[in-house]
């Protein structure tokens, strides 16, 4: 089987850090990221075999689906998630900026590996609630047409749960502006 990512985002922090140990005690999967973000809400990111995260969300989900903000499941997640996720993205010739912004933390993620897998773009960032009120936002880069057709497939995957908050396409950025941004 396929190695999978999935996420769940709560309202409360108490009842993530339930559903996340339910998550790892019901089915063999990996704990990658359990922690509070802003504002006061609790994310957990698990992987492992597409069967194992989706019986560990649906777990998750059914017995505290009452405070369940968002959530995913990803079978074979574009490889550029998780260097985007940590910051550790290699940004050789960026060209045209795209940036996505969402109103939650799982959303970033499905939004990011739907441009990803769209055209050929590099992800730079995902900020995943961090300071930032609970919203997200990603940065990514390629040319012109790449950077357009990513967001827009971007916008249709999020968009379509009511998670959409802006986007934006830029061209041709500043120098000054990409020191910000890289």
């Amino acid at each position: 089987m396929a190695k999978a990512i999935g996420m769940l985002e709560y309202t409360t922090v108490s009842t993530g850090i339930q559903a996340t140990d339910l998550m790892v005690k019901t089915s063999e999967v990996e704990l990658i990221e359990a922690q509070v973000v802003c504002p006061g809400k609790y994310i957990s990111l698990i992987c492992g075999d597409l069967s194992a995260v989706k019986a560990a969300i649906d777990a998750a989900k059914t017995n505290f689906g009452e405070k369940l903000i968002d959530t995913f499941i990803l079978g074979n997640p574009h490889e550029g998630i998780f260097p985007a996720i940590y910051g550790s993205a290699e940004v050789d010739h960026p060209a045209a900026l795209g940036v996505l912004e969402t109103y939650s933390a799982a959303s970033i993620i499905v939004a990011a590996d739907a441009a990803a897998k769209t055209s050929e773009v590099t992800l730079i960032e995902l900020r995943i609630a961090r300071g930032m009120c609970g919203k997200s936002y990603m940065t990514l880069t390629g040319d012109v047409a790449a950077v357009t057709a990513a967001i827009e497939k971007a916008k249709k995957e999020v968009g379509e749960n009511g998670m959409l908050l802006d986007c934006s396409v830029i061209p041709r950025p500043s120098e000054k502006l990409w020191k910000t941004i890289l």
